[in-house]
């Protein structure tokens, strides 16, 4: 009898054991599982808002609110019916910080990446003045107006840089696997011409040094990224950026539309001129004008007026510093920079219209030339083999 209690207590204590077993590993399981989410939710977080989407949320919002639901309420429908698993994510944070009581603009702060500062202080103010829906939908059309903008100088900058690229590729080939065949034939080259002896040198550097090139290449971007990162580099990049070309002029106009439509959001919104310059310093996204907003912003305080403030500086028109200085003395600021930003918006417009079809005459000019070096460089020696032999 004795020996069947051993035996049972031995049977119980690997019955424990083993659940104890399965308990920690379920236990190990659910960590391992709510670890992989919490990564899964951060990774989530960190990805950029498309505009589009953002767009969509302020207007689905806005058109909530002013149905007489309430933030939180409208928050959670939203999140439920989104499709996007980041703004899902984001829209998921939101409930839940609603919930704990914070204020929608406190609640897209927690993401600088995919909301502007200059959208928090334009949110802030609606929910200031209980205007929340009409901030919301003005903020919508405004942000899809400058994207569009900016969408089209982008596109008209990676057209050039497309086909350069292409053309680049091209040449490549060229020079690396037809050239050297074509060069052959040329025996004597103590004797050929100058365009056939510097189309040689470049096709061995291609033949010989093509990936030493391309690392090189990748060296210098990656370079060029870093530093443009640094305080000092963004400001000289930038500098840079406004004093090229065509796209220089294009940039500033840019620049300047920016500024006048943010400042105008947030004038009309309530917020006061100090405060308005120094969320829009950082909103424009250019550092030289960054830099001086800020000193426009230290003069403000001083209780200068803006007008003086920017009178004679060559980064302000002087046409939009006179229309500044009219309105702001009649307390019509807001309504005039809004008008100085779809003068811009307009001019910006048609300068990318007339390069796009001024890019495309120039690129076939630019082939042309390097088709006809090519082949100016490998018949000038054929006719004068040609010559040679006749004589």
């Amino acid at each position: 009898m004795s020996d069947i209690l051993i035996l049972d207590n031995d049977k119980n204590e690997d019955i424990k054991k083993s659940s104890n077993t399965v308990k920690n590993n379920n236990q190990m399981n659910d960590n391992w599982g709510s670890l992989m989410d919490k990564i899964n939710l951060f990774l989530l977080s960190l990805q950029k808002i498309q505009t589009k989407d953002k767009v969509l949320f302020y207007r689905l919002l806005a058109t909530m609110t002013n149905a007489w639901m309430s933030v939180l309420k409208s928050m959670v429908v939203l999140e439920k019916q989104e499709k996007n698993p980041a703004l899902k994510v984001i829209l998921w944070v939101f409930c839940k910080e609603l919930k704990d009581g914070k204020n929608l603009s406190e609640c897209i702060e927690l993401y600088p990446a995919s909301f502007a500062e200059a959208e928090v202080g334009i949110i802030s103010s609606g929910e200031k003045t209980g205007k929340l829906n009409e901030v919301l939908t003005s903020l919508s059309a405004q942000i899809e107006k400058v994207e569009s903008i900016s969408g089209k100088l982008k596109s008209a900058m990676m057209y050039p840089w497309f086909i350069m690229v292409i053309v680049i590729w091209v040449v490549a080939v060229m020079m690396i696997a037809v050239v050297p065949k074509l060069l052959e034939i040329f025996s004597w080259k103590a004797e050929l011409p100058a365009s056939t002896m510097l189309l040689v040198k470049i096709s061995n550097a291609f033949r010989d040094y093509w990936f030493l090139m391309i690392i090189i290449i990748f060296v210098v971007v990656v370079i060029i990224k870093i530093w443009k990162k640094t305080p000092n580099g963004r400001y000289i990049y930038d500098n840079i950026m406004l004093h090229v070309p065509i796209f220089g002029g294009i940039n500033k106009k840019l620049t300047l539309s920016k500024f006048s439509r943010v400042f105008s959001w947030l004038l009309g919104s309530g917020v006061s001129i100090v405060e308005c310059l120094k969320i829009t310093a950082v909103a424009v996204w250019n550092e030289v004008y960054k830099q001086r907003l800020l000193l426009l912003w230290n003069d403000v305080q001083q209780w200068i007026k803006i007008w003086e403030s920017l009178d004679g500086d060559k980064l302000f028109p002087d046409m939009m510093v006179q229309m500044i200085q009219v309105w702001e003395e009649t307390a019509k600021l807001d309504q005039t920079v809004i008008k100085v930003a779809d003068f811009y918006d307009e001019q910006v417009d048609n300068t990318i219209g007339i390069i796009n079809k001024l890019l495309e005459p120039f690129i076939i000019v630019f082939l042309a030339v390097v088709v006809w070096f090519i082949a100016v460089a490998i018949m000038q020696p054929i006719m004068s083999m040609s010559d040679t032999i006749t004589q």
